[in-house]
């Protein structure tokens, strides 16, 4: 008897950014293709828990990343183009201080670099501009930087990639928990929390921090890489910035935005430890305290803790390391299972303005081993408003 064909070509797991544009990539491309989501919506976890930045990662320079800079900013330029409801470049400004670690020359510097890698222009604002800019404190102000980078709503942003991927006739199953993945022969079999399998030719774990927790539930058992998640936390307070978007560097010399978001301001990031299972993560007391701080040493207004409004907390994936999470590089890794014909991609990290490019490399790696199927250029379709 002829064994039966698989239910889909690939079945993805996970409806973060990634997983989102990996099934966007692939039913454009042709596959069948199922997405399976734990929460009852794409982009609840992560991948709404982020600076709602589309920008190419200036302080990445420091860390000489130039590639990945470039490829963001590249990634910026295609999602003005394409989701121009979604995507909107807005002004940044960087002030400068008698006592930062970074001097005034070490950002010009910074941002010349940042221009010839496809940034874009930027200046220093004239000294009688100062006051306008939203109470930022005057005090000890040697200069300020203005340049554009990209801002969006990135759960509004992940769900209108999905919706492209659903339009291509891609399944998206919310609510459906991942129990177990048995590979054999040429099928993976996903078993789920509503007692159904699902067969397919492979597996994309676009699962965010439950990246290995993905992989242990694979028979037989497939390599897994060493990871740190680290908790990134952002609180809401009642400002309203006019301007723009502030660049600011914290105590510790890490750099933390102050952005205009929903009628407030939004102020993040914190870079902890996270040990414990990933939905559980939440703004700990003294990121508050540091971001509260991180206002407070720029801002003429005294802020508390009375004054936040709303904090949330999400986790990156970063390979496991004795550096501070500061100092590490922020490349995505993608890891195959151990065999020659790999049936599992792993996605290990990310960034929100690389999705696209992260998901045309994975489906660089799956049309080589299912092939036959057309390519398309995703950099080329616009996304639904």
């Amino acid at each position: 008897m002829p064994s039966q064909p698989p239910d889909y070509d690939l079945i993805i797991i996970g409806a973060g950014i990634h997983g989102a544009a990996v099934a966007r990539a692939a039913a454009c491309d042709g596959y069948k293709v199922c997405l399976l989501e734990q929460y009852s919506e794409a982009g609840l976890a992560t991948s709404s828990s982020s600076s709602k930045l589309i920008h190419g990662g200036l302080r990445y320079l420091e860390s000489f990343q130039f590639g990945l800079v470039k490829e963001c900013l590249k990634e910026r330029r295609i999602l003005l183009r394409t989701a121009p409801s979604l995507v909107r470049l807005v002004p940044f400004y960087i002030p400068v201080y008698q006592n930062n670690k970074r001097p005034v020359w070490l950002i010009h510097l910074g941002l010349l670099l940042y221009r010839l890698l496809g940034g874009g222009q930027f200046r220093k604002l004239k000294q009688s501009e100062w006051p306008t800019l939203d109470g930022l404190s005057l005090q000890k102000l040697t200069a300020v930087f203005e340049y554009g980078d990209g801002l969006t709503n990135d759960k509004q942003l992940t769900q209108a990639v999905l919706q492209q991927a659903v339009n291509n006739s891609a399944v998206f199953l919310p609510q459906t928990t991942l129990k177990a993945i048995e590979i054999k022969d040429n099928m993976v079999k996903a078993s789920t929390d509503k007692q159904t399998t699902i067969t397919g030719r492979m597996i994309i774990n676009a699962s965010g921090p439950w990246v290995n927790e993905v992989l242990s539930k694979v028979s037989p058992a497939v390599s897994r890489l060493p990871i740190d998640l680290i908790q990134g936390s952002h609180i809401v307070i009642p400002r309203c910035l006019d301007k723009g978007i502030y660049y600011v560097e914290a105590a510790d010399k890490r750099v933390v935005f102050a952005i205009p978001w929903q009628q407030h301001c939004l102020i993040g990031t914190t870079e902890s430890q996270f040990n414990g299972p990933p939905e559980q993560c939440r703004p700990l007391a003294e990121e508050v305290d540091y971001l509260l701080a991180t206002w407070n040493r720029y801002f003429t207004d005294d802020l508390k803790h009375g004054d936040v409004l709303q904090q949330f907390a999400g986790l990156r994936v970063l390979p496991a390391s004795d550096k501070k999470a500061f100092k590490r590089r922020r490349d995505t890794l993608l890891h195959t299972d151990n065999t020659l014909s790999p049936r599992i991609i792993s996605i290990y990290g990310g960034k929100l303005t690389a999705h696209r490019s992260t998901a045309a490399a994975v489906m660089a790696i799956v049309h080589r081993q299912l092939p036959g199927y057309r390519r398309t250029d995703t950099s080329e379709l616009s996304l639904p408003a």
